[in-house]
């Protein structure tokens, strides 16, 4: 399946589209408004003001997409990936941005007659049309943007994988937001981010549902693997998937550690961000034993730490009770769940934490990422621009 994949990606020319409708320089002209089509290219029907969606299709792999445009713009990929902060480009000049973005598909290779498993991973019903699990490179352009052309070429680069839950996944719809989905902003053009984290999952679903196999037939020797799961190991309430700190949840923890380990890429624990609960001031903690299994295993098994917990722990307090709440979903009344400056935050300790404990992926991080102090969160400096597709829904388990 890898080298299947493999092979088309590198099989796939360099996509060259002129948004201004001419096809100078060998390139795509597109028609203004011209709709996507299966196999094709154009713009998806989600629109607000100037700002818009454009998909092409492309096999399941990794690609260098450089914009050139004009004007105040913010660029999204897939699911509201954060690929790109405000560019701006004064009056009369245009400005050019290079990124890598990771496309998937829910296909997997068909298990040999009468063998376990399955040929797709088992998507939730709310995942189902998601631009996360298509066949095609969706970019969402914010702001006030003029974009002149797109370029989508393939490209081998190292990959992060993200195998976590909702507080890590790629939530389809604002207001809601995870780290997971602004990691790649924090990245230089030379790594992808594979996000496959998703709300509900547990170390256990996430490997029933084939979750854990989709990214073990793409990961290559030199990518990472990030596990972040506890939210809802932790509740005994859901019977089939709950992992006691003590003993199940450690065992799980390190079969994601030997499966990564066995394919030459490297293991990376995040323990998991802390829910808002408030006691005279303090945060209660809700995820301490998970935490510290966590920290445990990443010591003796040699693999690198990113102690998120503390961290969010330390931007919460410094907020206090009545600003905290403005990092979270649904009007703050979320209290696991983040918005866009909740979301952006933690990834900003994350990928400080990186900076440190991680070596070999640090040295692809931005310059700007590689620090980052919890108790002093700058949330009146955040400036993220909200994706088209809103919805007040409050994501579904965690």
């Amino acid at each position: 399946m890898l080298l299947t994949a493999l092979m088309m990606a590198a099989a796939q020319p360099t996509l060259r589209f002129d948004l201004t409708g001419k096809s100078a320089d060998g390139r795509t002209a597109v028609a203004a408004g011209k709709p996507y089509e299966a196999g094709g290219y154009g713009y998806e029907p989600e629109r607000r003001g100037s700002e818009f969606l454009f998909s092409a299709a492309v096999p399941e792999g990794n690609y260098r997409v450089t914009v050139r445009l004009s004007g105040r713009s913010t660029v999204k990929a897939e699911s509201r990936r954060l690929m790109t902060g405000e560019i701006v480009a004064r009056p009369g000049t245009y400005a050019t941005a290079s990124f890598i973005v990771n496309v998937r598909t829910a296909a997997l290779a068909a298990p040999p007659l009468n063998a376990p498993g399955g040929s797709a991973v088992k998507l939730k019903p709310r995942e189902v049309g998601s631009y996360s699990w298509d066949d095609k490179l969706t970019l969402e352009f914010l702001g006030d943007p003029k974009v002149v052309s797109i370029d989508i070429e393939p490209v081998t680069v190292p990959t992060v994988y993200l195998a976590g839950d909702s507080t890590v996944t790629d939530q389809r719809a604002e207001p809601a937001a995870s780290w997971g989905q602004m990691l790649p902003a924090l990245f230089g053009p030379g790594v992808a981010v594979a996000n496959h984290a998703e709300s509900g999952e547990t170390l256990k679903s996430f490997m029933a549902e084939l979750r854990l196999d989709k990214i073990l037939s793409q990961i290559r020797p030199g990518d990472w693997l990030f596990v972040q799961f506890g939210h809802n190991d932790q509740k005994a309430e859901w019977p089939q998937t709950y992992a006691d700190p003590a003993i199940t949840y450690p065992a799980w923890l390190r079969t994601y550690i030997a499966e990564a380990r066995r394919r030459g890429a490297h293991p990376v624990l995040v323990t998991s961000p802390e829910r808002r609960n408030f006691d005279a001031g303090r945060i209660r903690p809700t995820l301490a034993a998970y935490a510290d299994a966590v920290r445990k295993v990443a010591r003796e098994d040699g693999v690198p730490l990113i102690d998120l917990q503390p961290r969010t722990v330390a931007i919460y307090e410094a907020l206090g009770p009545d600003a905290a709440p403005a990092l979270f979903n649904d009007g703050g009344k979320d209290k696991t769940h983040h918005n866009n400056p909740g979301a952006w935050l933690l990834a900003r300790a994350v990928a400080a934490e990186v900076a440190t404990q991680v070596p070999g992926l640090a040295a692809h991080l931005r310059p700007e990422a590689r620090s980052f102090d919890p108790t002093r969160p700058a949330l009146d400096t955040i400036r993220i621009a909200p994706s088209i597709v809103a919805s007040a829904v409050r994501p579904a388990g965690s």
